[in-house]
């Protein structure tokens, strides 16, 4: 019995990890519609590739929820950025922000999984990091882990 509820307890965890990493791919598919719209010419194309990758991780999460017999988390209509966008330098620094965040999740996500899907989340943690490294001209240490890297610590949230 007690094996049972261990399992429904991991289940659940493991759900709730999926749910928010759903969410933060929300997030960072509308933050880099921001971003793309402000960016320099000469990062457009690094700005898009990151916006495909975070549409496809999307996707493969809202399947993900419901293999798991969840309903996925919706997108909301719209989210406030953490400081504004007025320019390429500031999209940028929106841009690190969001892979912070979205890398913080997939750790949690790391924690709550095992087998190929920790395998999935851990790739998705390292491409958040080096997409950070990259707008943010530096890296930070421990990425994904919040209480132990030095890093901005807003993102993109959803807005009622």
């Amino acid at each position: 019995m007690a094996d049972m509820r261990d399992k429904d307890d991991s289940d659940k965890r493991l759900l709730t990890a999926v749910q928010a990493a759903l969410a933060a791919e929300h997030a960072a598919v509308y933050g880099y519609g921001v971003v793309g719209g402000r960016m320099s010419e000469a990062r457009k194309t690094e700005a898009r590739s990151a916006y495909d990758s975070h549409r496809a991780r999307r996707d493969d999460l809202r399947r993900t929820v419901r293999d798991l017999g969840g309903d996925p988390e919706p997108s909301a209509g719209a989210y406030a950025l953490p400081f504004p966008v007025p320019d390429s330098a500031a999209a940028a620094r929106l841009a690190a922000d969001i892979e912070d965040r979205v890398a913080g999740v997939y750790s949690d996500l790391v924690r709550a999984s095992e087998g190929a899907r920790r395998r999935g989340a851990a790739d998705a943690l390292r491409e958040a990091a080096v997409r950070a490294v990259r707008w943010r001209g530096g890296s930070v240490a421990f990425p994904g882990l919040a209480e132990r890297s030095v890093a901005p610590e807003a993102s993109a949230t959803p807005q009622a």
